[in-house]
């Protein structure tokens, strides 16, 4: 079983900055994508963007220029800087990793709990 765990949510006032980090744990595992997803209440969750264990990205149009995803594969972490943070970012941010675990592997899809972004005034 993989654990994900996210952190570094909170409350900015628009234009400010935000850095979420998301390490993913256990036993036997090797990780292939991960990912930041967010949930605004009423709305589906979207992605935000995702990394691939080489480094590839694919960022949501509404992110591009604003947030960078990094990723540590020493660490099994990955963040995200979030800049010039506009109200319409707010939402409870997920970290999503994908990959395999286990002998034989098998794949996982695992999430984190969550971790809430509020840009208010």
């Amino acid at each position: 079983q993989v654990q994900v765990v996210e952190s570094g949510g909170g409350l900015v006032q628009p234009g400010g900055s935000l850095r979420l980090s998301c390490t993913a744990s256990g036993r036997f595992f090797r990780i292939g994508a991960m990912g930041w997803y967010r949930q605004a209440p009423g709305k589906q969750r979207e992605l935000v963007v995702d990394i691939s264990s080489s480094g590839t990205t694919n960022y949501a149009d509404s992110v591009k220029g604003r947030f960078t995803i990094s990723r540590d594969n020493t660490k099994n972490t990955v963040y995200l800087q979030m800049n010039s943070l506009k109200p319409e970012d707010t939402a409870v941010y997920y970290c999503n990793a994908q990959g395999h675990t286990g002998l034989p592997p098998l794949p996982f899809n695992s999430w984190g709990q969550g971790t809430q972004v509020t840009v208010s005034s």
